[in-house]
């Protein structure tokens, strides 16, 4: 089974929930099994079992459903503070599903009409609707306006899915939708300046080239550790948290004592936290996610150890360039990379490329290529859901940490 998430964010990017996408195996179509009830019914179960919470947190889950599954007992598993209803475009509407929906909605559950191109007036669902979701590949905003400002008198809950740039995010919020779906917040706003030679970054980079040095000198990293009162801060409570709070006496101590491939990953981090301070912190986790999974896949991939770390960093900055509002171009200038990360991020080449698509589809359900790019890979199936959630929980304790 595959699941993978895509976060929903209200108009100040904090995360509101996340969409659950899913497929149940390689044989399966593409909601899984002979039918979508089969698929939604085994993630409804996964996710009962496992925990939902290890998925999407403490916030929604957005799970497709339709007019079969919708009057299954297995909804009721996940409570209604836990999910949103949502029901596919193409359902087949009827007495007993309208029946059906009222009697979820007075249980708590808030129901979503999917990929939303009805005649909002007289669609027969949307009296059950709380959330109405446009997607604006198939209806731009200037085609919605009436529509969305007649769901708004009725006090509906408006989402934009598949926003793809900061105008399009920007527009919506004006028109007065409320949520928002898409991957306009990773990209980057071009303003037509560069931050390359920032203090920060600068800062960073130093440290990052002397790691990369053949034998790098923990001298030489204390010292510039040393000259950031916070960077030092913050890497001696990470050396205390590392080692169950002992006593760690000096910044050189806490370098040695955590060792060059978790400073770096570390550093890394904290890096694009700092770089990343008025972005979404979804963008942050998705890093960090990215570089435990891609760690992960090389791993199983049977990549050699040093391979294995550089998936992790190129996972890592594989958002980069939106953090930093550059081309990816820009962004990687400057820091000393083995050459496999900017040829996967930049050239879509190199043997981490493999891993960077594999990654990537797998996290916007693709699965066609999370599929072909797995058995390329010699990685089964059933390890890629079990790695994304491990990779999720990874994240999180990560960002807990940073606090």
């Amino acid at each position: 089974m595959f699941i993978a998430r895509q976060p929903i964010f209200n108009d100040q990017l904090d995360v509101y929930g996340y969409e659950l996408l899913f497929r149940l195996n390689s044989h399966s179509s593409q909601f899984g099994g002979v039918s979508s009830q089969g698929a939604t019914a085994a993630v409804i179960t996964g996710l009962y079992e496992s925990g939902i919470e290890n998925i999407v947190e403490d916030k929604l889950a957005f799970i497709n459903f339709d007019e079969i599954f919708i009057h299954s007992d297995a909804l009721e598993l996940i409570k209604p503070d836990q999910m949103v209803v949502e029901m596919l475009e193409k359902i087949k509407i009827d007495a007993p599903l309208m029946a059906r929906l009222q009697t979820i909605k007075d249980q708590g559950y808030k129901i979503a009409l999917d990929d939303f191109e009805e005649v909002y007036h007289s669609y027969p669902l949307t009296p059950f609707a709380d959330i109405i979701k446009y997607d604006l590949m198939v209806t731009p905003l200037a085609t919605i306006a009436a529509d969305a400002a007649a769901a708004l008198t009725q006090g509906k809950v408006l989402l934009a899915e598949k926003v793809e740039t900061q105008a399009e995010f920007q527009q919506a919020k004006e028109m007065g939708f409320t949520l928002f779906q898409g991957y306009f917040f990773s990209k980057p706003i071009i303003a037509g300046h560069s931050v390359s030679k920032s203090p920060t970054k600068l800062q960073y980079f130093k440290l990052i080239s002397e790691l990369k040095k053949d034998d790098p000198s923990y001298d030489a990293l204390a010292e510039l550790i040393q000259q950031d009162v916070t960077l030092a801060y913050r890497v001696m409570r990470m050396a205390s948290v590392r080692s169950n709070h002992d006593l760690v006496s000096s910044i050189r101590y806490a370098l040695t004592y955590m060792g060059l491939n978790e400073i770096e990953r570390w550093l890394n981090i904290l890096m694009l936290q700092d770089l990343g301070k008025d972005k979404p912190e979804e963008l942050m986790k998705i890093s960090i996610i990215r570089s435990r999974f891609a760690q992960t896949l090389a791993k199983r991939a049977l990549l050699t150890y040093n391979a294995q770390h550089s998936a992790g960093m190129m996972g890592l900055f594989s958002v980069l360039d939106g953090i930093l509002d550059q081309t990816m171009a820009e962004a990687l200038a400057g820091i000393t990379l083995p050459p496999s990360i900017p040829e996967a991020l930049l050239d879509g080449s190199g043997p981490l490329y493999p891993i960077y698509e594999l990654m990537a589809a797998y996290e916007k359900g693709d699965w066609a290529t999370t599929l072909r790019r797995s058995q390329e890979l010699n990685i089964e199936e059933y390890s890629l859901y079990h790695d994304y959630r491990e990779a999720i929980q990874w994240a999180n304790e990560i960002i807990s940490n940073l606090d």
